[in-house]
């Protein structure tokens, strides 16, 4: 197979992709070294299992964490490149290697900070120490999960439950996660683990606000007599696409055409303000949509359809209706 020269637009988004994924990675492990590890706080993942070894031997030797987090995940990358395949191990090597080199840094830089100023940061207050490293860790993870990309580490047995077992993947993670944090009584006292419920609680809910972010819309549905109109003015004022589904009135039984469209958040507003202007008796619904890919949000503009002036609010042809 020949090679071809990426473009150069290509290989400004390979950057930007690389970029994100160092982005997410250090951030996730800025908040294990800096908040969670040297707090003596437990958490799930591979990180999880690196706090259980070092405290299970020494808690006072932190390289034991990173050491354990390393060949952790190298055992976790072999096998699952070897029965979830090469394109899956391509995916996942940048996250198996990114973050426990990371995770060396920042707790390199812990224990300059430690040196420096004799404790933790937020080694006095819990909750600040909590509440910060949940929310960096969950941004981190958020980040890296937006753009498709994988963390690697747990993430493996999770899509390895999912494919032999029939497991959804994040209920996997959850009970994975759950194992890991309860493992840890046998080395800490039940407040840490408590704590480490927490931390996983909270990282997992600013996981879940992060990772859609940019991709919510709102779909629309409009019930009008002048749904000719409504469609032209969805086209050329808001440039997005437009369906025209057929219903049936559910009291008289009468034929109707249903306008379905999707816009952004902010598009919401202006659009029902439009609507009204052009039919005040129009019946308009909005719901949330997580995700939407297609023309006019993930690819080029909406091509506009020339305009048949003449059409007035007849029905459009079978076939015929704009997608």
């Amino acid at each position: 197979m020949k090679f071809r020269k990426p473009t150069a637009n290509q290989a400004k988004r390979f950057v930007l992709y690389f970029l994100i994924v160092c982005f997410g990675n250090a951030m996730s492990a800025a908040a294990s070294a800096l908040f969670i590890i040297p707090n003596d706080f437990v958490m799930g993942g591979v990180t999880g299992i690196g706090i259980l070894i070092r405290n299970l031997v020494s808690a006072e030797q932190e390289w034991i964490v990173e050491v354990t987090v390393y060949i952790v995940n190298g055992v976790l990358f072999i096998i699952g490149a070897l029965l979830l395949g090469k394109k899956f191990a391509l995916a996942t090597l940048a996250g198996t290697l990114l973050y426990p080199t990371f995770l060396t840094v920042f707790t390199q830089l812990n224990m300059l900070y430690v040196e420096k100023y004799g404790h933790a940061i937020a080694s006095d207050d819990a909750m600040l120490a909590i509440c910060m490293g949940s929310l960096m860790f969950g941004v981190g993870i958020g980040v890296v999960v937006r753009i498709g990309a994988s963390t690697g580490g747990t993430d493996i047995p999770a899509l390895l439950a999912h494919k032999y077992l029939g497991m959804h993947v994040s209920l996997a993670l959850w009970v994975l996660d759950g194992i890991i944090i309860l493992l840890q009584l046998v080395a800490v006292p039940l407040e840490a683990v408590l704590y480490g419920i927490i931390i996983n609680v909270l990282s997992s809910a600013a996981l879940e606000v992060v990772a859609p972010i940019g991709t919510r819309r709102a779909q629309v549905l409009i019930i009008s007599r002048k749904y000719a109109e409504i469609r032209e003015m969805i086209f050329r004022s808001l440039n997005r696409g437009v369906t025209i589904l057929h219903g049936e009135t559910g009291y008289l039984h009468e034929t109707c055409r249903l306008v379905m469209t999707v816009v952004s958040q902010r598009e919401v507003a202006r659009l029902k303000n439009e609507v009204q202007k052009i039919d005040p008796e129009a019946f308009f619904t909005v719901s949330s949509a997580s995700e939407v890919r297609g023309r006019g949000f993930t690819a080029e503009r909406v091509i506009l359809p020339p305009i048949d002036h003449a059409a007035g609010s007849e029905p459009p042809e079978e076939g015929k209706d704009d997608e």
